[in-house]
């Protein structure tokens, strides 16, 4: 060590290399942030500095999130708790699983709860292939005029409420509507659909595919833009046709996308839409159409006021949606290598 100058000779360690030296030969002292790190701090203090307009537009979005999408988790604790309106926001008194155990040996909620099972699964068999489908026929089209014309007329209903979805279907299913008017021009017996339980599943589900499947294509047809061409192209040269090209090139091409949308699907499984079956379904047809969403709302709001019951089954729900995420997101990332996380 040479004393004197303020220099210190740097000694080898048993491993070798040098002590206190980073990458690119950078001396770093005790306590001190390697340089990766430091150039990553100081990269995003310059951007946050420099594009600090651009990052305000980030701060509804989490205000948003953060008020009606985490604050109201904590209104689950009512759950636990027994909540009488005008007592305490978070419950009078401990309960416990009893209101668990409440739904749990109740029947009403058995079949509801089958009732969403069954609506949810032929909504996620039907509606999500659908729109691949559409997108793949889509894709074929040459004519672009008529490609556009296709993707409006499939696009609109979208953007049409739910409940003017709802009145149409009332109109069209009704004792003197088109579908009965139709049904009696061909000497057929006028039908009550919306008064027979057995009906309303195939009126849900028609609606629910009129009203979605031409807007779930836009995700698809953006990611056909990303197969490349020259894929097409070797496989036309190897002799391969279109129907071999769907299944070698395109289908294994979109994979990702079809496979993080369908852990989405299967993650909103239970929430069957609300307010489509709560506008169209009655007393009449309880036996196929009361889902656990309509159920809570009448438990909970509507005829019972018991805010403690309703909560346990909607946390109850809530956990099954995150046991199905998890579930079909593992089993994606290990059969295709595509998940959300």
């Amino acid at each position: 060590m040479a004393r004197g100058t303020g220099t210190v000779d740097a000694v080898p360690r048993p491993g070798g290399g040098l002590p206190g030296r980073g990458a690119g030969g950078t001396v770093v002292g005790a306590g001190q942030r390697p340089p990766q790190q430091l150039r990553n701090n100081e990269t995003w203090r310059v951007s946050l500095r420099r594009h600090w307009r651009l990052y305000t537009f980030v701060v509804l979005p989490v205000v948003f999130l953060l008020v009606f999408r985490y604050v109201p988790m904590i209104g689950n604790v009512i759950a636990f708790r027994r909540y009488r309106p005008g007592g305490s926001m978070f419950g009078d008194e401990w309960v416990g699983l009893y209101y668990f155990q409440m739904f749990i040996g109740s029947k009403p909620f058995w079949d509801v709860f089958w009732n969403t099972v069954i609506l949810g699964g032929l909504t996620l068999a039907i509606c999500f292939p659908l729109p691949i489908i559409l997108a793949l026929m889509l894709n074929e089209l040459r004519s672009r005029h008529f490609k556009r014309v296709v993707q409006t007329v499939t696009y609109l209903p979208h953007f049409m409420s739910i409940v003017i979805v709802a009145g149409m279907v009332f109109q069209l299913t009704a004792i003197n509507g088109t579908i009965n008017q139709i049904i009696e021009a061909f000497g057929g017996e006028a039908v009550p659909f919306m008064q027979r339980a057995d009906w309303f599943r195939t009126i849900y589900l028609s609606s629910e595919v009129w009203q979605t499947v031409g807007w779930g294509t836009i995700l698809y047809l953006a990611a056909l833009t990303t197969i490349d061409d020259q894929l097409y192209e070797a496989s036309r040269i190897d002799g391969a046709n279109r129907w071999q090209q769907t299944w070698h090139i395109t289908l294994p091409g979109i994979r990702p996308t079809m496979m993080v949308l369908l852990i989405l699907n299967i993650g909103s499984f239970m929430a069957v839409g609300f307010e489509k079956v709560l506008l169209l379904y009655n007393p009449l047809t309880y036996d196929t159409a009361d889902v656990l969403s309509t159920y809570l709302y009448r438990v909970g709001i509507g005829e019972g006021g018991n805010y403690s019951f309703a909560a346990a089954i909607g946390l109850f729900e809530a956990l099954i949606g995150v046991a199905l995420v998890v579930t079909a997101n593992q089993i994606s990332k290990r059969a295709v290598g595509a998940s959300l996380w």
